[in-house]
């Protein structure tokens, strides 16, 4: 039995009680399918090492999880406002959890690309969550929902300070005479077992009857405002805030290795410095935007980011940056990454209140298709410049256009109103 009714404003206690459950169950479902999706994201050395394979090959592999991750995010949106959040959720845990399993036994590349594109769907539970939450929550509340769904991203986190201990706790044989295997093996094993686990908690856990939105309405009504240009503006905002997130979180680790000599180790928890802030603030990012509007929070992390990016995008010859000196800007980065993950979304049920599946699913693909692609351009443009730095550089650049579009949309706006003002007509 569903409903297509929204929560009204004024909810019940009952109606309440069941919007905290979606919650929670959703960022930790979604906190678990994140630490999935990009576990390549620390496991690659290791993988490399063991199946003989090169950094481009081990490149291609996580460019092909990443991808997978992006490309069914609108439909995933559309699916989850028409058959109900607890569905959809329970259903991509259970499958991500068979090739996540299947993981530990690849011996080849081929194996090795199989198992990633199949895996790699775990990221579209992005849009799942984000229209599952939609759904329960109130439109004064969904800023705040949204932002505590979102920190779900600190799963990038995960392998990288799990990784290191499995590694050193599993000894080469095994446990449980080979069940589990050793080594990078063993943590696919542990994570396809918690999916199956958080598949029946969500299913057995989540509030009834489903909330179904877009239920009994054309596929063609629900597609409409993909036409309106402000929500490929909203999906580049999100390849600035989100999808450089997901690139930096890959490439960070080999980044400190290489430039800064430290262990792998050191590297999994600096870098999971920069996930933190960019994942646990982002509920701050939604609280910020309920109360002060997505626009401004928006243009005060984009104006913080690009200074920021300054000293970063500079030669280590010219700016002598310190291990320590360079994570702290980076951590700032990650602080703003985080508050504008929230307000980036914040701008969706404003503007599109019955249409957040699909609009949310678009501005998610996009932006995880920018953080797949930002990859490769990241090595096109350190080959071209000969400088590491050039994640920063092609992250200032982003950055500034976004801010110039914004600054050009406000500006029209102001204008508008202005003249509205004058002639005394209303929109």
């Amino acid at each position: 039995m569903t409903t297509t009714l929204p929560p009204s404003p004024t909810t019940s206690a009952h109606e309440s009680a069941g919007a905290a459950r979606v919650l929670i169950l959703s960022t930790m479902a979604f906190t678990l399918l994140f630490a999935v999706w990009l576990q390549f994201g620390m496991l690659g050395k290791a993988i490399a090492k063991d199946l003989a394979l090169t950094q481009g090959q081990m490149y291609w592999a996580g460019f092909t999880a990443v991808m997978a991750g992006a490309l069914l995010r609108l439909p995933a949106g559309i699916l989850t406002d028409r058959l109900g959040g607890r569905a959809a959720m329970s259903v991509i845990l259970l499958f991500s959890a068979v090739p996540c399993y299947l993981l530990s036994t690849a011996h080849s590349y081929t194996q090795l690309l199989t198992y990633a594109l199949l895996f790699g769907l775990a990221g579209n539970s992005f849009s799942i969550g984000i229209a599952w939450n939609s759904a329960w929550f109130s439109k004064q509340r969904q800023g705040a929902a949204l932002g505590t769904f979102g920190a779900g991203n600190v799963g990038a986190s995960v392998t990288k300070l799990l990784g290191p201990a499995v590694l050193a706790a599993v000894p080469a044989a095994g446990l449980l005479g080979g069940f589990i295997p050793g080594g990078w093996r063993a943590v696919p094993v542990l994570y396809s077992g918690l999916l199956v686990l958080m598949a029946a908690v969500v299913w057995f856990a989540a509030p009834r009857p489903e909330r179904t939105p877009g239920a009994g309405r054309p596929l063609a009504d629900m597609l409409a405002p993909l036409k309106e240009v402000r929500v490929w503006r909203f999906g580049l905002y999100y390849v600035v805030v989100f999808g450089a997130y997901v690139s930096l979180s890959l490439w960070l680790p080999s980044y400190y290795i290489d430039v800064y000599a430290v262990t792998p180790a050191v590297a999994g928890l600096l870098t999971a410095l920069f996930i933190f802030p960019a994942s646990l603030l982002r509920p701050l990012g939604g609280y910020l935007s309920d109360r002060f509007g997505a626009r401004p929070v928006t243009y005060a992390v984009f104006i913080a980011m690009a200074l920021l990016c300054i000293p970063l995008a500079l030669p280590l010859s010219a700016s002598h940056l310190s291990v320590t000196a360079f994570t702290v800007l980076v951590i700032c980065i990650g602080v703003g990454m985080g508050v504008g993950k929230a307000s980036v979304y914040r701008y969706i049920p404003d503007y599109f209140p019955k249409d957040v599946g699909a609009v949310g699913g678009l501005v998610g693909t996009l932006g995880a298709l920018g953080g797949a692609l930002l990859m490769p351009l990241f090595g096109v443009l350190e080959s071209s410049l000969g400088v590491r730095q050039s994640a920063f550089i092609l992250l200032f650049g982003l950055t500034v256009i976004s801010i110039a579009w914004l600054h050009l949309v406000v500006t029209v706006l102001k204008r508008d109103e202005r003249r509205e003002s004058f002639t005394g007509v209303t929109a």
